[in-house]
């Protein structure tokens, strides 16, 4: 055995201790030290965001992208203490950002669009919003997707960029949404009295809102009809409540009224349900 050649490593070893042992301590002591002050400073952001009347939906990501941030600038700085090669370092992350932003096209796509949506909010959790033909209340909004619960009790997991590349109907912007009721009347009727008994039919109803009023229009002749276009407004929590209300309580008139409509299958809806 060699044993000159051993103490040599030894003090090699001994040396790499001396020159590492201190500069792994101090890395320690920034790591623990670091951690507790970006800890604190997320805190004060978070209590920011809220004295700035910022809304639940943002702040949180909003001061975890403040601790992601810090924390890394921590770690750089314990990487520059052990005597890290930080070109090498910045090269590799360059590349992984890179490889990470092409296999994530998508992703990134609803990360901005996400963040549009909580910067400009054409809407908020619990509005009543339309997106082509999906319609429902906005549950969640996230950074990547807008969760939105429909009519029939589905959760529909819509992408944020699919958002912010369509029209957004917002029914609860303006605090009331108007329904648009259709109803048929007969040709052998008199369209007065027909708006008369709806307006009738409809006063009872006391979620449907007094201002403005119903709106009682003709809309289009049919061969066997005369389409009626019945327009009143409630609160959005009421829409399908009063619209279910509303065609129920016409149908009761019309048949108080001996009012019926013939289609060509030769069904009186009058005589339904009587």
């Amino acid at each position: 055995m060699d044993w000159n050649r051993m103490d040599e490593y030894l003090q090699i070893a001994v040396d790499k201790a001396v020159f590492f042992l201190p500069r792994i301590v101090a890395a320690g002591v920034i790591l623990w030290i670091g951690f507790k002050i970006v800890r604190k400073i997320v805190d004060l952001t978070k209590l920011a965001l809220t004295k700035a009347g910022f809304s639940e939906t943002i702040r949180p990501f909003l001061s975890s992208t403040v601790g992601i941030i810090l924390k890394g600038a921590v770690l750089f700085i314990i990487a520059s203490v052990i005597g890290a090669d930080l070109t090498g370092l910045f090269a590799i992350l360059a590349a992984a950002a890179f490889a990470i932003g092409m296999a994530l096209q998508g992703s990134l796509g609803n990360f901005a669009s996400g963040i549009l949506l909580l910067t400009l909010k054409p809407y908020k959790v619990g509005d009543w919003i339309q997106l082509e033909d999906k319609f429902g209340r906005v549950q969640e909004i996230g950074i990547f997707s807008t969760d939105v619960l429909t009519p029939g009790n589905k959760i529909l997991i819509i992408p944020n960029s699919k958002i912010t590349d369509t029209v957004v109907t917002n029914y609860s912007e303006k605090g009331m949404i108007r329904l648009e009721l259709m109803v048929s009347m007969p040709y052998a009727e008199s369209f007065p009295k027909v708006k008369s008994i709806i307006e009738e039919a409809l006063f009872p109803i006391s979620k449907i809102l007094n201002d403005p009023q119903v709106e009682i229009g003709i809309n289009t002749f049919d061969s066997h009809s005369i389409e009626l276009l019945v327009r009143p407004y409630v609160l959005p929590d009421d829409f399908w409540e009063v619209t279910f209300d509303a065609y129920a309580a016409i149908k009761k008139a019309f048949n108080n009224n001996n009012i019926s409509v013939a289609y060509s299958e030769g069904i009186e809806i009058g005589a339904i349900g009587e």
